[in-house]
């Protein structure tokens, strides 16, 4: 590696773990080996109002010869809104060419959403969209045994009415398991156009003794919607905190769409912690890229 390589992993190195002392639970690591990470940020810590999650990749250049590539998500964040952020962060990158930047835009976006709460501006009503998964680890400590939890198929029942006629079962790929600690790990994927696919493949899926087994079957899905040019979007986390809006992080990142991914973990007794995270996401970024 050449020595301005070198450099530019450790400045890399040094910002990513500044950020994550100074964020704390707001600070997550999408994939750690691809350099995604997601930063939620909100207009104050209490009771937050406007809240948006900054998705970024640092690419081998940063800081010093690439910009970060970013995604902003929030249910709220449209047209105007979005191009006066997008061109407020740009502006802070011309402007510090070569630094670290990534303190300066979360805390420019902090602004915006502070300046948002004390205007007048009606607050943004989430309950009509499903785009935005809120990750809010709370006092729910990371369990992980298995709690008693509803079947997710229940959770989709809602969304799908009955009278639409059965649509024909989309075909399910497998990816490879991934063990670690006696912990197993299993990604599945299949192609969906409607939320009806979705149940439709899910209960395919618990068919299967081995999976309705799992301690965890944690799920997201993006359908984009042609007419509406929107994407329709929901994860489940089947009782492992966060792990469903981590997993419909990367899928946003990675822009797929029209998919289901299910990641099926069975649980050997020894705590993970984080590393938990990585292996789901592993698994479901490589049966993504099979």
């Amino acid at each position: 590696m050449a020595a301005g390589d070198t450099g530019r992993a450790q400045q890399q190195i040094d910002e990513i773990e500044a950020l994550s002392s100074i964020y704390g639970e707001d600070w997550c690591v999408v994939d750690e080996d691809e350099k995604i990470y997601c930063i939620k940020i909100s207009d104050c810590l209490d009771q937050p109002k406007w809240t948006l999650c900054l998705q970024v990749i640092l690419p081998p250049g940063y800081p010093t010869e690439e910009p970060p590539i970013y995604q902003l998500n929030a249910p709220w964040l449209r047209g105007q809104d979005y191009t006066e952020l997008a061109n407020s962060l740009e502006e802070i990158y011309l402007q510090n060419l070569g630094e670290s930047i990534l303190y300066l835009w979360v805390e420019k976006i902090r602004e915006v959403l502070i300046e948002k709460a004390q205007s007048s501006e009606p607050e943004p009503d989430i309950k009509k969209t499903s785009e935005e998964v809120d990750e809010d680890d709370g006092e729910d400590f990371l369990l992980d045994y298995e709690p008693i939890q509803e079947d997710p198929i229940k959770m989709l029942n809602y969304m799908t009415s009955e009278s639409q006629e059965d649509e024909e079962l989309p075909p399910i790929h497998h990816g490879n398991p991934i063990t670690d600690r006696r912990s197993t790990f299993q990604a599945h994927l299949a192609p969906v156009v409607t939320t009806r696919q979705v149940k439709r493949v899910l209960e395919k899926l618990y068919e299967n003794k081995k999976i309705a087994s799992a301690t965890h079957n944690i799920y997201a899905y993006r359908i984009y919607c042609e007419d509406k040019q929107t994407f329709l979007q929901d994860c489940e986390d089947d009782g492992e905190t966060a792990a469903g809006g981590r997993l419909l992080h990367l899928m946003q990142i990675l822009n797929v769409h029209n998919v289901l991914v299910v990641v099926s973990r069975w649980y050997g007794g020894i705590l993970l912690g984080p590393d938990r995270f990585k292996h789901i996401n592993n698994c479901a970024r490589n049966v993504l890229v099979e």
